[in-house]
């Protein structure tokens, strides 16, 4: 899912490429494309787009363009003619006549920049991404859906390899839903990005990492003391209710959104690395969950990589997502081993650690 990241300062027009080169440039029409997934579609009929002020999207030329295009094209008669060769997945996608013309404008202000020798501006607090289909982040959106794919692939292996009597097996099962439920949102949002899309996207992602911490409280402590990791979990279902009604009802603020998750991270980080350091000697396999959490955590990095996409489709963040996919198969197959540990010492009456 993409790290949330706070928009970008507004650039003054006087320090990008001149204005008067600019006003003269329109969009030369509308785009199209190929069926997409109707699965997906539904979902963002009623959903409006999301707007951050960014440095091109603050260009005189931008709105000017984007101006001139809606007039032009997206009223009357030229609006019905839009509207009737319009293809229905774009516009089962929410693509509207005013989107298209912000598409064909961000194109045309990339251009003068590059034609003056000026850096790639963000648009609307992201970069300028070549639409595919009707996929704004083409790269983004496939490696969320692969994350999504792994994991189901992973789970149902899971569940035909780790008997229901295990003690962790409906956790991990809940806790896998919670994920793959997480990757359709990312999958959805890189696919339209749109007020509702955003918010899913983010709420979904915090859910797993919260998730993650009942996951590892219930394995560590919640076998032994119930009450626990009860305890834990309602305290965390607080915190997560806390966290979605702050960004909802008083401030989207995308700066706490990011230090929430990454202190929640850092938390069940150092959590599971110190029950595997405790538990090195007795379980082989303990290596499996170190790894995957160093590398979840040290993949995240690729985040601050913040450049303009490469062949305007592989940003830091659609690498960062791309990198995730083995991790899946890794950390499944660590929770296949502990599981089937687990019930092997349970029948034996071992007492678990």
């Amino acid at each position: 899912m993409r790290t949330p990241r706070p928009p970008r300062r507004a650039f003054a027009s006087t320090d990008g490429p001149r204005v008067a080169a600019m006003a003269s440039v329109l969009p030369r029409g509308t785009s199209v494309g190929l069926p997409a997934l109707a699965a997906t579609a539904v979902l963002l009929l009623m959903s409006a787009t999301a707007v951050q002020s960014s440095q091109g999207d603050k260009e005189p030329v931008y709105q000017d363009c984007v101006k001139q295009c809606v007039r032009a094209n997206c009223t009357g008669a030229r609006l019905r003619g839009f509207q009737s060769a319009q293809p229905q997945y774009m516009a089962m996608t929410g693509w509207t006549c005013r989107d298209d013309c912000r598409y064909q404008c961000m194109w045309t202000t990339v251009g003068l920049y590059q034609a003056e020798g000026y850096r790639v501006p963000q648009f609307h607090g992201k970069w300028p991404f070549a639409r595919f289909l009707c996929f704004e982040e083409p790269a983004s959106a496939l490696a969320s859906l692969l994350n999504g794919l792994a994991c189901l692939l992973m789970l149902l292996r899971y569940r035909s390899t780790v008997p229901r009597q295990s003690p962790m097996y409906h956790t991990i099962n809940a806790f896998s839903l919670v994920s793959l439920n997480a990757w359709f949102w990312s999958t959805v949002f890189h696919t339209r990005d749109t007020y509702l899309t955003e918010k899913m996207d983010y709420f979904c992602a915090t859910a797993v990492i919260l998730y993650s911490i009942y996951l590892c409280c219930v394995r560590t402590l919640g076998l032994r003391r119930p009450g626990v990791s009860s305890m834990v979990g309602v305290l965390l279902i607080l915190t997560f209710t806390s966290h979605v009604s702050y960004l909802t009802f008083v401030s989207f603020d995308y700066g706490y959104n990011m230090a929430a998750n990454a202190t929640i991270g850092m938390v069940n980080l150092l959590w599971w690395l110190c029950w595997c350091w405790q538990n090195r000697r007795t379980m082989p396999y303990w290596w499996k969950c170190g790894l995957v959490v160093l590398l979840l955590h040290g993949l995240a990095l690729l985040e601050l990589l913040d450049f303009p996409p490469l062949l305007w489709v592989f940003d830091a963040h659609a690498v960062w997502h791309l990198s995730t996919i083995p991790v899946h198969f890794l950390f499944y197959s660590f929770l296949i081993d502990d599981s089937l540990y687990l019930l092997n010492t349970e029948k034996m009456g071992v007492k678990v650690e």
